[in-house]
């Protein structure tokens, strides 16, 4: 993703001015728009695709799906680089909010609203208009300094209290419950009950196995 000097309020260069009856990029501002759980990247696809069907993608400068860089540890002690959504059902768009632009995100498959004020109905029930608002500059430069900056974090679906069978090793075939969790070195902690007792053994990830 590249964003940079790409900020919401972008100057406009030589060639805007050269195409004054066109809709400028300075005029643009990033909203929020919440879709369906796990339908991100279809949306944007989709919405793409619709914004030239339509004739609004002049409108539509940039749709993005803000991702950080994760890895994943698998039950084999394998690693996988993987990306990890900072706002999980929601996508970023880049546009000049106008009222045709405004119903072909909205009436795109599995967008769900902008992200607005409530506009209260003035007479009787159910909820009113939502009015899309905008993302301020220091909230757009925060989210993407997040997805360029930020190391990749290890995850591992494995977390306190969770109960545990182990696998392999001296404590082959014992039960217990995770106490403690430390991905950058692919260990745990949990408490086996040996002799009676519930004593704290370290394992790795590999040598144990989540019970449902």
């Amino acid at each position: 993703m590249t964003y940079a000097s790409d900020d919401p309020n972008y100057t406009a260069d030589n060639n805007d001015s050269a195409v004054p009856d066109e809709p400028r990029k300075s005029q643009s501002r990033w909203y929020a728009v919440q879709v369906a759980s796990g339908c991100e990247k279809r949306v944007k696809l989709n919405l793409e695709q619709r914004a030239i069907t339509l004739g609004v993608n002049q409108y539509i400068f940039q749709i993005e799906i803000p991702q950080t860089p994760a890895v994943k540890l698998r039950k084999d002690g394998s690693r996988q680089n993987i990306e990890e959504k900072v706002f999980p059902g929601y996508v970023l768009i880049r546009m000049i909010l106008e009222d045709d632009v405004w119903q072909v995100v909205k009436n795109t498959p599995h967008v769900i609203n902008f992200v607005g004020a409530e506009q209260r109905r003035a007479t009787g029930r159910g909820r009113g208009h939502v009015k899309p608002m905008p993302l301020s500059r220091a909230e757009v430069e925060r989210i993407f300094k997040q997805t360029q900056e930020q190391a990749p974090v290890v995850k591992v679906d494995m977390a306190e209290g969770d109960k545990i069978l182990v696998l392999s090793g001296p404590f082959k075939d014992f039960s217990g419950e995770v106490i403690e969790v430390s991905p950058e070195r692919s260990k745990l902690k949990a408490l086996l009950s040996i002799f009676g007792r519930d004593t704290p053994v370290e394992l790795e990830f590999n040598q144990v196995q989540k019970e449902s």
